[in-house]
């Protein structure tokens, strides 16, 4: 699974636009106040984790698109 088709399952599953951010493919507007997210670090690792108060707080880091994007489907279903 690739970060355009978890973000598919997550509004198949009807989780809320404001629950999560996945870079590039999934950012609501306004941005909402807290939420999980999904973003490339570099280096061909992604990180998990959520978003509070203005501060992202890492969950945990994935050398692997597929893994890190499960890890996000866990976390929100």
């Amino acid at each position: 699974m690739d970060v355009r088709e978890a973000a598919v399952a997550l509004r198949a599953a009807g989780i809320a636009d404001g629950y999560y951010w996945i870079d590039g493919v999934h950012e609501p507007s306004p941005t909402p106040p807290d939420f999980v997210y999904l973003r490339g670090v570099g280096g061909g690792e992604w990180e998990v984790g959520t978003y509070e108060r203005g501060v992202h707080q890492p969950l945990a880091r994935h050398v692997d698109e597929a893994a890190a994007c499960a890890h996000l489907l866990r976390q929100l279903i």
